[in-house]
């Protein structure tokens, strides 16, 4: 199967399939730090789909061009909210939980709500020493994401996820390892290189070894499209509530947000 995707790619998304059968996904929206809207998860949605079936891809390395990925674009949030589990966020999650072969992902900069519960999904992850990360679900009146309640206490603990997941609060390179979120802190040499090096490595790999060990590792992909849904659904529900416009009030106003009033 061909990718249909590098015959009419998206603006903000870069694809280039290397002769060894990684595919490299660069995420190119840097005036807005990768921050994804409708069309761009689609499109992101659509290859990573596509090279899970195509027999010319056996890695994909998903990168930034700058930073990572600053979450969901509010603007284009609130204009245009999720109407049910089909919106295109959860696409995107769900075809990285679906994934059946090696995604690696590379960081720098901003990983923030969708950039850091997208980590969840991929085989290998590693970040500079500088990136930034934040689950800011709660701070913006939503709930959070992407399996991340089902997947983070896995990784970090319940203390530890529940401290990232409610409080929302941004953390470093070092919490993110601590908490399972990335595999290395890249300091020696370029993040995107190295990350590029451990893909190679895996495309040295017997295909069908890698698949059938990623699919015992995951054993529990069902429940993560579960959580998936069962979370999109609430998320759904707070994305129409009042307490979210005054969060994006709040921020564009740059104030702290006053959620009390919407309290019972």
């Amino acid at each position: 199967m061909t990718l249909a995707y590098m015959t009419a790619p998206h603006q903000n998304l870069n694809a280039q399939l290397h002769d060894n059968g990684i595919l490299e996904l660069v995420l190119n929206r840097p005036e807005r730090k990768n921050a994804f809207f409708g069309d761009f998860y689609l499109a992101l949605a659509q290859v990573l789909n596509e090279a899970d079936q195509s027999n010319a891809v056996r890695v994909v390395l998903l990168r930034g061009e700058q930073d990572f990925c600053a979450g969901n674009d509010l603007q284009d949030f609130i204009d245009n909210p999720p109407q049910n589990t089909q919106a295109p966020a959860f696409a995107v999650l769900r075809a990285a939980a679906n994934f059946s072969k090696p995604l690696v992902i590379a960081i720098k900069g901003v990983a923030i709500g969708i950039g850091s519960t997208l980590l969840l999904h991929a085989d290998l992850v590693y970040t500079d020493a500088k990136a930034r990360f934040q689950l800011p679900f709660l701070t913006l009146g939503l709930v959070p994401e992407g399996a991340s309640t089902l997947l983070l206490p896995q990784r970090a603990g319940y203390l530890k996820a529940a401290e990232m997941l409610l409080l929302g609060e941004p953390f470093n390179a070092q919490a993110a390892l601590s908490a399972g979120l990335v595999n290395q802190i890249i300091e020696d040499e370029d993040v995107y290189a190295y990350a590029m090096n451990k893909a190679k490595r895996l495309t040295q790999l017997p295909m069908v070894s890698l698949k059938m060990s990623k699919q015992l590792l995951r054993g529990q992909t069902p429940q993560v499209l579960e959580q998936i849904n069962a979370e999109g659904e609430l998320f759904i529900e707070r994305a129409q509530s009042a307490a979210l416009h005054e969060a994006v009030a709040a921020f564009k106003e740059k104030r702290a947000p006053d959620f009390r009033q919407f309290e019972d």
